[in-house]
């Protein structure tokens, strides 16, 4: 079965629970029945689709955001030649001066389909809507006879059924676009060591978005724009102590280093060696001196009494200045995602971990400091739930307007 861009697919009892928590009693008293499930309708199935705008987040101190720009449009405009996306005009944020928004295009819905189809994983799906090529490892099946040069069409396997080295696939499927096969079949499945790179270069796909693969790296970070705000309403200083304690990848982290103009001491942790290793990596791209890189487990990070030494994790109480808690979370405001195949279990699992670090970001806060809490999902559980229970637990903490500190306002 093929489809069109459905709504995120979620196994029944997941959808069940998220209609459930959406339509509470402050929805439907407002908006009634019929416009609550509405609305929860339009919310799964913006989920599928990629965000309206790609956004890149400018290195300033590298160059003035005028010549980026310049550069950018340039090179958007090499790789998309003869397209629509040719004559886009990539935008300045009318709010935050280091951001920079690239028009997505779509989705084309009247593209022709080949007969040839290949069909790639949910993620590797994911990306192609967000402008990327489609890579060796994401092709999940491809016809017998396909060999390098043929026009193919490709399709993401949503429900996670198809099994690779397939030749034919008939369960459900979405069309993401068209593109021409870098390799044959045989090239792909019957290699005797793992191919990296691109097996499908993309020519049409459903959405255009420009590839940011090594593309101007000096100048540009690939960050999406709820993620480039938390930084903004975190709103660090220069000479500050900032902790962000659960920092992989590092782009928040690198952001609050920029924003302090690399000057103060940007303390990042995460408990896993390899997106440690990652943190490090994105500070040294970016020849940013102040951040401090710990592989540490956030939940142990308030040190006890006499088990300090001052540098690094744990530390003693009221030790940063302001403290960012990105805290890790089901994910499901991540956009464009079609399918999630986590259960119930699963996507409940994290409100007790957000509040044991939820505990240890307010006591290393010093008094008057900020705390941002976010996440990159959209149930209450984990959103207006932790705020309501972190504000009766810790009478120290009071509610900011997020509107206020983006506009300089920062909280006492």
């Amino acid at each position: 079965m093929v489809s069109v861009f459905p709504k995120i697919a979620l196994k029944p009892e997941v959808e069940d629970y998220l209609q459930s928590v959406f339509k509470n009693k402050e929805l439907l008293t407002s908006l009634g029945s019929e416009q609550s499930e509405v609305k929860f309708d339009a919310l799964l199935s913006r989920l599928s689709h990629p965000p309206a705008f790609t956004t890149v987040r400018l290195h300033t101190s590298a160059a003035p955001t005028d010549h980026i720009k310049k550069l950018l449009t340039e090179e958007i405009r090499k790789q998309f030649k003869g397209w629509p996306m040719s004559n886009i005009t990539v935008l300045e944020h009318p709010e935050l001066p280091d951001i920079l928004l690239i028009p997505v295009l779509g989705p084309r819905l009247n593209l022709q389909r080949h007969s040839i189809e290949v069909i790639v994983g949910a993620q590797c799906g994911n990306a192609v809507l967000r402008g990327a090529h489609v890579f060796i490892p994401g092709i999940l099946s491809a016809p017998k006879l396909m060999k390098a040069g043929d026009a193919v069409s490709v399709y993401s396997d949503i429900c996670g059924k198809c099994k690779r080295g397939a030749v034919e696939f008939m369960g459900s499927k979405t069309f993401v676009g068209n593109g021409i096969a870098e390799l044959s079949r045989n090239e792909i499945f019957c290699s005797n060591y793992t191919l990296r790179g691109v097996g499908i270069r993309m020519t049409e796909p459903v959405y255009i978005s420009p590839s940011f693969d090594n593309l101007l790296s000096s100048f540009v970070f690939l960050q999406n724009l709820p993620s480039v705000v938390v930084s903004h309403v975190l709103d660090p200083k220069p000479g500050e102590r900032i902790l962000d304690i659960c920092a992989a990848p590092g782009g928040k982290t690198t952001h609050i280093a920029a924003l302090m103009n690399d000057k103060g001491e940007v303390i990042a942790m995460d408990k896993i060696a390899n997106k440690v290793k990652k943190i490090k990596q994105n500070a040294e791209n970016l020849q940013l001196s102040c951040i401090k890189v710990f592989c540490y487990d956030g939940t142990k990070a308030l040190a006890k009494e006499g088990i300090c030494d001052g540098q690094g994790p744990p530390f003693l109480p009221e030790s940063f200045d302001r403290v960012l808690l990105d805290a890790p979370c089901s994910g499901l405001g991540q956009r464009p995602n079609m399918a999630c195949d986590w259960s119930l279990k699963e996507i409940t699992s994290y409100p007790p971990l957000q509040r044991k670090l939820f505990r240890v970001a307010v006591n290393l806060l010093k008094p008057g400091g900020t705390l941002v809490y976010s996440t990159c999902t959209i149930t209450l559980a984990e959103n207006e739930e932790q705020v309501a229970w972190a504000l009766d637990l810790f009478p120290c903490l009071h509610l900011e307007s997020q509107v206020r500190i983006t506009h300089g306002t920062s909280p006492g």
